[in-house]
């Protein structure tokens, strides 16, 4: 008989199965594709983010798709638990700007390889190129799992662990959503978060400029009163469709729900190039530039305010000639290019698809698990863990450490079982 199945070889699948086979109990891990840990390997391109040092509160802030639900979990397993167990792995640990936490070979697969070392340790059975086709259950538990060539497991418990629907590459279709619906659980909206944004401005269409990237910047999204929803001061990227880099995959689920509330409608997000100034300070701060070089073109006096394409973008924006002088550029004119330095606006369309976001934003119900065991309150037997959960967070080391922590809890539970 078998104790445990696990489904999924991701993070969350992984330390699942780990943590069942501890406890000597015989657990089957079973992964569709032909590679466990396929997402972690990518993750953190490719040197794998696999946790944070940060505070649980601080961690919490950065999750904000539920993260509340997981302060139970943390009191089991945390952030720190984590650092601990991967060095008991023998994979040493570096930190990094804002609690990053790497290998410090910065390879990726150096992290999947001691995971798998650890589960061929413990004696888990694991089956790749294997696909579930749908729980075995009856009316108050789960019985085991029909692959998809008929054949039939049965198990005291099964952890279902296959993920979301982001990055569909690394396995994760969304198969899970259809068998935890079929088991009582409500399955939320699906939407894509950390992902590109879209624009229709006629400067994005004429690519004028793809490829800009700005430092630093603080990203808003504004909501129809025009109040900022969710401000992110990181590096941002103009690209050939909209908008990207961290700071606005960070806004992106924001855009999302925005687009939501307006029936889906253009949504305004700001930039601030000069995070430190209002439109007053920054027009004062243009003024004492032109007044120490009054000979100079005004391109060449405000060069050190931001990078020269988006100076100049902003410039032609305002009505600024280039190579005019300071003598020559009136009042109203510097204003205009200080309001576009601090408030610059511009209108999105959408996202990119789920299939090319990071992570998937909904999914199965947390009102509907127990936090301290993971474990449904729909069927006995029935654990869920990892980005299947209606759970989802910025990128930097979050969304793993929510996955690493419920397949531990997950897994421990489900290997507890009698």
């Amino acid at each position: 008989m078998i104790d445990v199945i696990v489904i999924g070889g991701g993070p969350s699948g992984l330390m699942a199965a780990i943590a069942a086979a501890e406890q000597k109990k015989k657990v089957v891990l079973i992964e569709k594709g032909s590679k466990l840990g396929k997402k972690l390997a990518i993750s953190g391109g490719g040197r794998c983010n696999v946790t944070n040092r940060l505070s649980v509160d601080e961690i919490i802030k950065h999750i904000p798709g539920n993260g509340r639900f997981l302060y139970s979990p943390f009191t089991v397993y945390n952030n720190e638990n984590i650092i601990e167990f991967f060095e008991g792995l023998g994979v040493a640990l570096k930190e990094e700007d804002h609690g990053r936490m790497f290998p410090v070979s910065d390879r990726a697969s150096d992290v999947v390889e001691a995971l798998v070392k650890e589960l061929k340790r413990l004696h888990v059975e694991i089956r790749l190129q294997t696909a579930v086709a749908k729980l075995l259950m009856d009316d108050e538990k789960i019985l085991g799992v029909r692959l998809s060539d008929g054949t039939e497991l049965l198990a005291k418990a099964v952890v279902v662990a296959v993920g979301g629907k982001a990055v569909p590459q690394t396995g994760s279709t969304g198969d899970g959503y259809p068998w935890a619906e079929r088991a009582g659980h409500t399955v939320t909206e699906l939407y894509p978060t950390e992902v590109p944004v879209t624009s229709k401005e006629p400067f994005i269409q004429s690519r004028e400029l793809q490829g800009l990237a700005l430092r630093d910047v603080a990203v808003s999204v504004l909501n129809k009163k025009g109040k900022a929803v969710i401000t992110h001061q990181m590096d941002m990227l103009f690209t050939h469709f909209g908008v990207s880099g961290p700071a606005v995959l960070r806004c992106s689920q924001f855009v999302v729900k925005e687009r939501k509330k307006n029936g889906g409608a253009p949504v305004q997000i700001r930039i601030q190039t000069l995070t430190e100034f209002n439109e007053e300070t920054c027009l004062q701060y243009l003024n004492k530039l032109l007044k120490e070089d009054p000979k100079k073109a005004v391109k060449n006096v405000w060069k050190s305010v931001t990078s020269e394409r988006w100076l100049l973008f902003l410039m032609d924006r305002a009505g600024i000639e280039p190579s005019v002088t300071a003598p020559e550029v009136s009042q109203e004119k510097i204003r205009h290019l200080a309001q576009e330095l601090v408030g610059f606006t511009m209108d999105v369309h959408g996202t990119l698809p789920l299939e090319k976001a990071f992570v998937t934003g909904g999914g199965i119900s947390v009102k509907e698990i127990e936090p301290k065991t993971m474990a449904s309150k729909m069927k006995n037997g029935l654990f869920f863990c990892g980005e299947i959960l209606d759970i989802h967070g910025y990128t930097g080391g979050y969304n793993i450490t929510s996955a690493l922590v419920t397949g531990r809890i997950a897994g421990m539970n489900a290997g507890a079982l009698e």
